[in-house]
């Protein structure tokens, strides 16, 4: 598969079901955490990588930042893009790869991402392209699920029945993890922030309410369900995620609750 094929999937992927709506719902308390973590204030120049509807892009324009979003999926830019208006923000969206930012080097002030840049499928050419584009002294600041918390988990669940990964990639949670961004950064950038937090959900009365969630809006379980389908094993995989949002409730019968962990690492660029 060429590069222009598996980014075309993966834009076609986040496009599907309905991801702005996932982050109204639960994802929006993840944004601000990690444009606080990074200290954004007045006149910094910020780029949040694979922005998507803009969950830290707001934040930081809110802070009075000078904010560039970027993300490869023009759907979910423009579902930012409306959310912006509708509060008065004012900021820059771009359509681009976060494995070939069309930015040019040591632009920016701070270089973010909120659960986004996690998914590019090849993860040295994406951190390469974060450390590119920040200014030396700079900061990188970054917010993945881990993989040993519950989205992690829900890959792991998926990923026996979503199509077989392109040779040469890897998988999104390795970004929630101290070890990998070591592997990736290594002396380039020290994280003098790095910790695991918890994004508490309790938006659904049960929990395979969260389930059907994921089912109808979110373009990776979309993906699965779609390639559980084609090999005639849809009802096993739906009998797996059931059985996954069972286990990852920690509410009561009458009211779901999960938490997901996630690591936030902000460092400076060398």
């Amino acid at each position: 598969m060429s590069d222009s094929e598996l980014k075309a999937r993966h834009r076609a992927m986040w496009a599907s079901g309905d991801y702005p709506s996932m982050v109204e719902t639960w994802l929006l308390p993840l944004g601000p955490r990690l444009v606080d973590a990074c200290a954004i204030g007045p006149g910094t120049g910020v780029l949040d990588v694979a922005a998507g509807t803009g969950n830290a892009s707001l934040p930081a324009a809110q802070a009075g930042a000078d904010v560039t979003a970027s993300d490869l999926t023009p759907e979910l830019l423009e579902a930012g893009r409306s959310r912006a208006e509708a509060e008065g923000l004012a900021l820059e969206w771009v359509e681009a790869d976060a494995e070939h930012l069309p930015f040019e080097d040591e632009s920016f002030d701070v270089v973010i991402s909120a659960i986004g840049v996690m998914f590019a499928p090849h993860h040295q050419q994406a951190a390469d392209e974060l450390v590119r584009v920040c200014r030396p002294g700079g900061k990188i600041g970054l917010l993945s699920w881990t993989p040993e918390g519950m989205i992690g988990a829900l890959f792991g669940t998926m990923g026996p029945f979503a199509p077989p990964p392109p040779p040469g990639t890897q998988p999104p949670p390795l970004w929630g993890s101290e070890e990998h961004l070591n592997e990736l950064f290594g002396d380039q950038v020290d994280f003098a922030t790095s910790q695991r937090g918890v994004l508490e959900v309790s938006a659904f009365e049960h929990a395979r309410d969260f389930g059907e969630h994921f089912k109808e809006r979110y373009g990776p379980t979309i993906a699965a369900q779609a390639n559980a389908r084609r090999t005639e094993r849809e009802a096993e995989f739906i009998e797996a995620v059931d059985r996954f949002c069972e286990e990852w409730n920690r509410g009561t019968p009458d009211r779901a609750r999960f938490e997901m962990e996630y690591l936030l690492a902000v460092g400076t660029l060398a």
